[in-house]
């Protein structure tokens, strides 16, 4: 039994007992019931993730997986491949915005370049567990062979695995991935994608309209299956969004809530529900970003996202702004006093 599918048959689902134990404390708590609206709900989801009635999420990390795409040859992005790799130094640095809403969030950070062309060596806070150097371009070929795509997600399960935290949080890096992202959603959900391509870091409307033919095309090309999410990361996806999927799927495996950051972690949620649709209980989609395509994929998800600031950075930047919100839900559960305890009338 190779490691995607053992993963797959450790996951289960939520557990009703203590989410049902939690309900019932949440509604004997010093407030009217429902009063704290999605903090409840929140608090009550992540009982049941954790099988606990009690949960903590003190522990929290964010993996950030970089890789290029063969399609940015295409002149799909606002910006050049080599970007990538100035980022993932600029991650080392401690300079990008994910850095900084890390730290603020109390969360250890990990980048892991799973795929980009940058010839860089690990150090601090940084990984190098590359499947290829850049993927192929969707126009011309596969995005990479099946087995790659297994290996990408076996590097987000085994990361998931190293750094054990009790809530985690995704993140990408890798110029052309809003394009490869459009495809995987327009397979999934079977919006067209028109509906589901937008400007991704800023492309003017030229671009756009090239990007979507690109997205076009290349589904008539590669023709992936949509219940196959292996088949579809192979013909049209990416190396970090693999390793995103790992990571949703090992989390779900070892009850653990998943923050999904935006569009392109959601495009790594859609392949990871396709695999094994349980994994759905275990996201929590940490904001609609303003990327074109990123609510049809949360509608067919079925997720609910926790904040709407308009915007569409990436990084994990969404997953560690709504970690204290997450946090915070689960610190009202277990330390706000019920009307017993605290010695209050309830009528």
């Amino acid at each position: 039994m190779n490691l995607i599918q053992k993963i797959k048959n450790q996951i289960e689902k939520l557990d009703g007992e203590s989410m049902e134990e939690a309900r019932k404390r949440q509604n004997r708590l010093t407030k009217p019931k429902n009063s704290l609206g999605r903090l409840e709900e929140l608090s009550i989801k992540i009982a049941g993730i954790t099988s606990n009635p009690s949960p903590n999420v003190d522990k929290k990390g964010i993996l950030t997986f970089a890789a290029d795409h063969g399609v940015a040859n295409e002149g799909v992005s606002a910006y050049l491949q080599e970007v990538t790799g100035q980022m993932i130094q600029n991650f080392v640095k401690g300079g990008a915005a994910i850095n900084v809403l890390s730290e603020q969030a109390g969360a250890e950070l990990l980048v892991i370049d799973i795929g980009s062309k940058a010839d860089l060596e690990e150090s601090e806070g940084l990984k190098i567990k590359k499947v290829g150097e850049g993927t192929g371009n969707i126009l011309k070929e596969k995005a990479m062979s099946r087995e790659n795509a297994e290996k990408s997600i076996k590097i987000g399960i085994n990361s998931f695995k190293n750094t054990d935290p009790d809530l985690v949080g995704i993140g990408d890096m890798g110029i052309g991935n809003t394009t490869v992202s459009s495809a995987i959603t327009a397979t999934i959900t079977g919006k067209p994608p028109k509906k589901v391509t937008g400007r991704g870091t800023g492309v003017d409307e030229e671009t756009l309209k090239r990007k979507t033919k690109t997205v076009e095309k290349a589904l008539d090309l590669r023709d992936p299956n949509p219940n196959d999410g292996i088949e579809i990361l192979s013909k049209i996806g990416g190396y970090e969004i693999g390793g995103m999927t790992g990571v949703i799927l090992s989390a779900a495996a070892n009850r653990t809530p998943v923050l999904i950051d935006g569009f392109i972690s959601t495009a790594a949620a859609l392949i990871a529900s396709t695999i094994e649709p349980k994994t759905k209980q275990y996201m929590i989609a940490s904001h609609e970003s303003g990327v074109k395509g990123h609510k049809h994929a949360l509608e067919h998800l079925g997720l609910q996202p926790v904040l709407d600031l308009e915007m569409r950075l990436g990084e994990g930047t969404g997953s560690a702004l709504a970690m204290p919100i997450i946090e915070t839900s689960c610190k009202i559960l277990n330390d706000m006093l019920t009307f017993e305890e605290a010695g209050v009338s309830t009528n």
